[in-house]
């Protein structure tokens, strides 16, 4: 963020190369999608879960450096996923521990759903477990069929593949396969689990049964937008590694900044 500040451009190129470097790790290893970046606000204010994942608190420069991570992932074979829509940023509690409600007004959003509206072309996105007073204050974003359809698909105009939020975070309440079902008939188009605070593995895999019970196959519009997710990481640009971290450290190196 410092180095934006002062160097516009230098910190787009810092963005790009991180998620280029990124991806030059992942897609070897046969990982072709990064949760990544994400393009909530950063509002000082509110809770800290967002915190330093953020890329700033204007929309105008969470725009501009969001495409450019979308960019260096892509550029490296990864597709990216915008998160955590419509807006993460003005939580007032952790989601990983209980829903939080944001009672901002309709108009006092507009700056939150900007970023994603600039970066509505990405190939996949993720949901936030979050209630908008303005949109649907009885249910998350995960699961509220208002949200998906009238702010994410029609006014942010987004059209990929649409993923949820961890459904092992404790925001939604109910079941694995009750949050799964629900957020499936919302209309989100896949379900993300992840198990990231269990350690044994016979309860991890009773949970990812659970899950999976809840899943569809993927077919029609969904299968579309996983096969429109796919085909951005078909085609790889020459990179040179080194060339690579050696250029982001003297990005940063040179400013005193850290990474955003």
């Amino acid at each position: 963020l410092p180095l934006y500040k002062r160097d516009p451009e230098a910190g787009r190129e810092a963005v790009w190369l991180h998620h280029r470097l990124i991806a030059a790790e992942l897609e070897p290893m046969g990982i072709f999608a990064d949760c990544a970046p994400a393009v909530d606000l950063l509002h000082p204010h509110m809770h800290k879960i967002i915190g330093d994942r953020a890329l700033g608190e204007t929309a105008a420069q969470v725009s501009v450096l969001a495409k450019a991570a979308l960019e260096g992932l892509s550029d490296g074979g990864v597709a990216g996923v915008i998160k955590h829509m419509p807006g993460h940023g003005r939580a007032e509690v952790d989601s990983h521990a209980s829903m939080p409600v944001v009672r901002a007004s309709r108009e006092e959003l507009e700056a939150d759903l900007a970023p994603f509206k600039a970066v509505k072309d990405a190939p996949m996105a993720m949901t936030a477990h979050i209630a908008y007073a303005a949109f649907d204050g009885q249910a998350a974003a995960t699961v509220s069929s208002r949200v998906i359809g009238e702010i994410i698909r029609r006014e942010i105009g987004f059209d990929g593949l649409l993923m949820t939020d961890d459904l092992g975070m404790n925001a939604l309440g109910g079941t694995l396969a009750d949050r799964g079902k629900r957020a499936i008939a919302a209309g989100c188009d896949v379900l993300l689990h992840c198990s990231g605070f269990i350690k044994d593995a016979t309860a991890i895999l009773d949970e990812m049964a659970e899950v999976a019970s809840a899943a569809p196959v993927l077919s029609g519009k969904a299968l579309q937008r996983a096969e429109a997710a796919e085909a951005v990481t078909k085609t790889i640009t020459p990179f040179d590694k080194r060339e690579g971290w050696e250029r982001l450290h003297k990005l940063l190196g040179a400013s005193g900044a850290a990474m955003a």
